[in-house]
This record gives C-alpha cells, sequence and structure tokens, in this order.
C-alpha cells in the first residue's frame, strides 16, 4: 500500500572541505505551485551559527534553491534559533518555532547534567508567499515552560482554531514548574494571542517524558497525537503512546500504546481517513511508514513499510540524554499530501558523515 516511487535531496553541503553545514529538522509547505522546505543548517547541533534557512521547488521536486535564511537575527542578545513551517487555509504560512539565547558562547543548548535547555521565548512569522516573512513575534503561552521543545508546524482545525503542539521542559537549572508533558498551545484569532493550553499527554509523575509529537485532524474533526515517550531515570525510549481528543478538544484520552516503537514519529490524515505516520523505530533500523485508520478510539495498522535503510542511533542510556539526542543520525519526517495517493515527504539523515536533508515522493493506494 505504500511505496517509494521517487528520492532526491533537497539539499547537501556542497562544499563539505571548505566547512561545515549540516542540517537537522525539515518542515514542508505548499504555495501556489512550490513546495518549500525549511530546514536548520549549522556546524553542529548546538552551534553558534545554528539557523532555519528555506529552499524552493516545483511540485516535482527534483531540484531545489540553494536555501536562504529565513529570518534575521533580532538585535540585541546573541539567538540561534529553529522554526517550522506550516500552510494555513487562507493561503497564507506560518512559522513556529523557538528562539534561543545563547549569552554564554562556550555552552550548548542543553545542560547536560540537567537535561534543561538555554533560556528561550517561542515565535511565530508569518507569509503570504513564503519569500518575505513578517516577526518574529513572541508567543505568550498560557502555561510556564519554561522551556519548550519544538516539534512540530502550527495545525488548522477545520474551525479555525491554531493548535502549536509543542512540549513544556526543563529550565537550564533543571526548574520544571509544569513538569515535561506534551500540550497544544490554542489560538482563536489567527494566531495574535494564544490563551489556552491543552495538556495531550503527561505522565511525569512517573518519570516518563512525552515529547517530540505528531498531532492531525482526522476526517471526523476529532485530533489524533502520537509521541515518543523517554524514561528519564534509564535514558530510553520507550513505546510509543498516542492520545485522541474529541473536537471540542477540552481534554485527551489517557495515553495508550499501539505496538509500536519509535522515535520521532509524525502523522497526517489523507484525504481517505486514513492515517500515514512516518518514524525512526527502535525495534527496526531505519525509517519506516505506517498506515493505519483509527476504529473507535482503537489504532489500526495495515502496513508497515521501510523507506530508508542508514545509519542508525538510538536513545540507548549509555551516556547523557543530551549526549545521546545530539549524535541521533536521521529522522524529523514531515509529509504533506500533494493529490490522492501522492504524500511528499521530508527528513533529515547522516549520509557519508554529512546529514542532508531528503525527500521523498510516496505512492499510497
Amino acid at each position: 500500500m505504500v511505496s517509494v516511487s521517487a528520492t532526491g535531496l533537497v539539499y547537501r553541503n556542497p562544499a563539505p572541505a571548505l566547512r561545515a553545514a549540516h542540517t537537522w529538522h525539515p518542515s514542508v509547505a505548499r504555495t501556489g505551485d512550490e513546495l518549500l522546505v525549511a530546514f536548520d543548517i549549522g556546524q553542529g547541533a548546538e552551534s553558534l551559527d545554528y539557523r532555519t534557512y528555506l529552499s524552493r521547488s516545483s511540485l516535482a521536486g527534483e531540484s531545489w534553491s540553494a536555501p536562504v535564511r529565513l529570518f534575521a537575527d533580532p538585535p540585541g542578545r546573541r539567538t540561534t534559533h529553529s522554526v517550522r513551517i506550516g500552510g494555513l487555509r487562507d493561503g497564507s504560512l506560518m512559522a513556529f518555532g523557538a528562539l534561543m539565547y545563547r549569552d554564554d558562547p562556550e555552552l550548548g543548548l542543553v545542560n547536560p547534567a540537567t537535561f534543561g535547555y538555554t533560556a528561550m521565548d517561542l515565535i511565530t512569522l508569518r507569509s503570504t508567499d513564503g519569500r518575505s516573512w513578517q516577526g518574529p513575534d513572541i508567543l505568550r503561552p498560557a502555561i510556564a515552560g519554561p522551556c519548550w521543545e519544538t516539534c512540530h508546524r502550527v495545525i488548522e482545525l477545520r474551525d479555525g482554531r491554531l493548535l502549536a503542539p509543542t512540549s513544556t521542559w526543563k529550565g537550564w537549572k533543571g526548574e520544571s514548574p509544569s513538569g515535561m508533558k506534551a500540550v497544544a498551545l490554542v489560538s482563536r484569532d489567527r494566531g495574535r494571542s494564544w490563551p489556552e493550553c491543552v495538556t495531550v499527554m503527561d505522565r511525569y509523575d512517573a518519570g516518563l517524558i512525552h515529547f517530540e509529537q505528531g498531532m492531525t485532524e482526522l476526517a471526523d474533526g476529532r485530533v489524533l497525537a502520537v509521541a515518543w515517550v523517554f524514561d528519564e531515570k534509564s535514558g530510553r525510549s520507550l513505546p510509543n503512546h498516542y492520545a485522541i481528543a474529541d473536537a471540542s478538544l477540552k481534554r485527551f484520552s489517557a495515553p495508550r500504546t499501539f505496538g509500536l516503537h519509535a522515535e520521532t514519529a509524525k502523522i497526517a490524515c489523507l484525504g481517505d481517513g486514513r492515517v500515514l505516520l512516518v518514524c525512526r523505530r527502535v525495534d527496526r533500523s531505519g525509517l519506516w511508514a505506517l498506515l493505519g485508520r483509527i476504529q473507535g478510539d482503537e489504532w489500526q495498522t495495515l502496513e508497515e513499510a521501510p523507506l530508508w535503510r542508514g545509519a542508525s542511533t538510538l536513545m540507548e542510556g549509555k551516556r547523557a540524554s543530551s549526549e545521546e539526542l545530539s549524535d541521533l543520525r536521521f529522522g524529523f519526517p514531515s509529509m504533506l499530501e500533494l493529490e490522492p495517493g501522492v504524500v511528499f515527504l521530508v527528513f533529515w539523515c547522516q549520509e557519508d558523515c554529512i546529514n542532508n536533508v531528503r525527500w521523498m515522493r510516496l505512492e499510497i493506494r
């Protein structure tokens, strides 16, 4: 039911002998007859030159423009940033992510002693064409972070509400007033304010962190979320959880497992109502696709298919969690259904010691 009909590179460092330029965290959107892919470029996963760039292509995806900075650094404090792009129903684009303050150039983004992030603000930007962007505007969440994970684009529901999936995270010293849980920030005014926060999954009282959400609106108006489950004490990834909320979005169901043991899973509801999930598996090597459907509140897998087999590293608890996270070698899939049965997919992967952004065209029957 799922096959790869074409693949290629969005970006690969053209001169690795001259300079280090690795990629992470792509997201894809469509504007008119063009595809846009935003992705992060830096010398390293926590380097001071880490920024989000954007490349464009025709819908065929065969060739891509040279990446350009999505936006300039704000004046004042030294920062790096990482944002995800997504399209809205009016044809505009929104970017959502984090502006990370790098006051000490000798420190990275993550404190290995606490697994806490450097100080940051959530931000949004807007564009009508993907070429010029307004912002960044600082997003004021309705819950204390103090830090946040940047895992997903903004989702527009059919009633016009916007959801920004993220997870609360520890601060640099390990402070976590809200715990570490998967949440969705909610806006009812097209992203001008975000006064609501819905808890998606929370088992932090048991030492479990839910992050790297995948989220989509189902054909019946419910919202489905899938999360990476991480045991903070052992430093290992556990089988994934999923949860469902009705259209009111007042609360999500209790997290439950569904036979998947994976990291960085992302999902999309297809036009025919089936759900496509793409992930880096723990129990099998490589990037995999799962085609499924939601029957009532139960996940039913219809097919599993390998998409890419390459360098494999996982969170195994053998070193500090921050170090293992930085050393991962592929993941963060993002997808867009171009037409019935045709999905455009991007992800980052390490090939010949260089992190690239790779695209795939999936045929689904």
